[in-house]
């Protein structure tokens, strides 16, 4: 119907375009000696899903692998050096410490507390029962040596520096909001919530420790 209002040159071209454009369904191009060449289909696996799985497994493997080097790689960066580590301990000699006298040596920027304590403050420390202690803890598990005492010198309340040799219980007292501490370095009364702590050391001789390190 629309043909009637074209030219019929026209009309006649847009028949030919068609024609030359429409797909051709049928070939006379030989292939049937290309199947000779043609690999036999497994039976047991005819969409080959097992080499598939195989180069899927070998590229999460690597993948793995990569991602660990970079974390390995990522980890060693961030640990410490040998002049940070001889930073973060500190050796004592304990020959010089009269007994009954405590002393303060710095440590990772702290002052740590060392008291050499005599037979009577022994007795006295570990007869305390543990039910009166605001923080339980018996006096050898403060303590590798009873005659040595080791602490960070840090108030538990609000990180003052208590005083040696004061308060009421002859071991060392807060006076910024009253907290007294045993020799042992247990809490006995004030504001302060735990013992004063203990931290890693150990003897390398029988009067020579290593803070810092057990």
């Amino acid at each position: 119907m629309i043909s009637r209002f074209l030219k019929p040159s026209l009309v006649k071209n847009c028949r030919t375009f068609a024609t030359y454009n429409t797909v051709n369904t049928t070939s006379s191009f030989p292939t049937g000696h290309f199947e000779k060449y043609k690999a036999a289909k497994n039976e047991v696996d005819p969409e080959n899903r097992g080499f598939a799985y195989l180069v899927v497994g070998g590229a999460g493997a690597g993948l793995a692998a990569m991602a660990k080097n970079t974390v390995v790689t990522a980890l060693s960066t961030m640990s410490p050096g040998q002049d940070i580590l001889a930073l973060s301990s500190v050796e004592v000699d304990l020959s010089g410490i009269p007994e009954s006298t405590a002393v303060v040596v710095k440590w990772r920027g702290k002052p740590l507390f060392i008291r050499h304590r005599s037979a009577e403050e022994i007795s006295e420390s570990q007869a305390v029962q543990l039910s009166t202690l605001p923080d339980p803890q018996a006096d050898n598990a403060r303590s590798k040596v009873p005659e040595w005492i080791i602490l960070v010198g840090v108030c538990t309340h609000l990180g003052c520096i208590p005083i040696s040799g004061g308060g009421d219980y002859n071991g060392w007292y807060c006076p910024c909001h009253g907290s007294h501490y045993d020799n042992a370095g247990r809490i006995r009364k004030g504001p302060a919530p735990m013992n004063l702590i203990v931290p890693p050391y150990k003897f390398i001789t029988s009067d020579k420790i290593i803070v810092g390190d057990e």
